[in-house]
């Protein structure tokens, strides 16, 4: 058994042909939970071979529309596409305030479609969904577990969005933290000390810098590249992985940008700028130094 990473989508609010909205699918064994649902997640889910009726858990980092636009979609799908009426509920994880209450309406609207199907089909059933709401912890805090693997949320600096985490997800093979949308913080540097992979949002400040004042406020809340590459060095992180990339890179040294502010910022370790389906497998290899209480 091992613990692997797929980035289901490295996308952002701008449109792409080729890049999903953000999100994050992690397997350990049969274990599949999946972080973020941002648009087209279902078809890379389906591109990573595995089908909504797989999934154990979704995890929500916020409630802006690019990360859970999909997760109507991902309920909706999953329901018809569990012929048994067996699939059970679908746990969603999420922060406590507008992202669990977004998760809590996500299938208004669909009701005209379900009965209808409902009475086609002779199903007994109705999608569903199993709301998890936590308090938004200061520091990285157990919020699911299931076996040996556990999954610890911890709010991050994505102000003025209230109640923004990101997760850290501990499996017998390693350790796994995903940033969701922040600024570069103390916050996220405690939730990826020492882990064998890191997924985080990346910004690269200095073409942003150049749009007009009206286009500029989103420097307010993202990851400068260069500050991600000095905090993934001092925390220890074995591998880096790049997704929500600003600007959105069309060329390949569009994507050397990114590594250059990375290492630029000081981070020698892997370095993956990453394209939507991109997967790294952890099998407890990595000489890790103990977590800090």
């Amino acid at each position: 058994m091992a613990t692997t990473v797929v980035i289901t989508g490295t996308g952002c609010p701008v449109p792409s042909p080729d890049r999903a909205g953000p999100g994050v699918l992690v397997t350990v064994g049969d274990l599949a939970l999946q972080f973020d649902v941002g648009r087209s997640t279902v078809q890379r889910l389906a591109g990573a071979g595995l089908w909504p009726t797989d999934l154990d858990a979704v995890f929500l980092t916020h409630h802006h529309s690019d990360h859970v636009v999909g997760l109507a979609d991902l309920v909706l799908t999953r329901w018809v596409m569990d012929r048994t009426d067996e699939a059970p509920v679908l746990p969603v994880v999420a922060p406590a305030g507008p992202t669990a209450r977004f998760a809590g309406h996500v299938l208004d609207g669909w009701e005209e479609d379900v009965d209808v199907r409902r009475s086609h089909s002779g199903r007994t059933t109705f999608p569903t969904i199993e709301v998890v709401p936590f308090p938004t912890p200061p520091a990285p805090t157990e919020v699911w577990a299931s076996g040996d693997v556990r999954v610890l949320a911890s709010g991050v600096r994505h102000e003025p969005v209230p109640g923004a985490v990101g997760y850290r997800i501990e499996t017998p093979d390693g350790v796994v933290a995903i940033s969701g949308d922040t600024r570069v913080c103390d916050e996220v540097a405690v939730l990826a000390r020492d882990v064998d992979v890191l997924v985080h949002e990346a910004m690269r400040f200095q073409p942003i810098e150049a749009l007009p004042p009206h286009r500029r406020f989103i420097l307010d809340y993202h990851a400068d590249t260069r500050l991600l590459g000095h905090m993934a060095a001092e925390s220890n992180v074995g591998t880096l992985v790049l997704t929500h990339l600003l600007p959105v890179p069309e060329t390949d040294a569009d994507k050397e940008a990114f590594v250059e502010d990375v290492r630029a910022g000081g981070f020698a370790g892997r370095l993956v700028v990453a394209d939507d389906l991109d997967s790294l497998t952890i099998d407890g290899s990595r000489d890790r130094k103990p977590q800090a209480p």
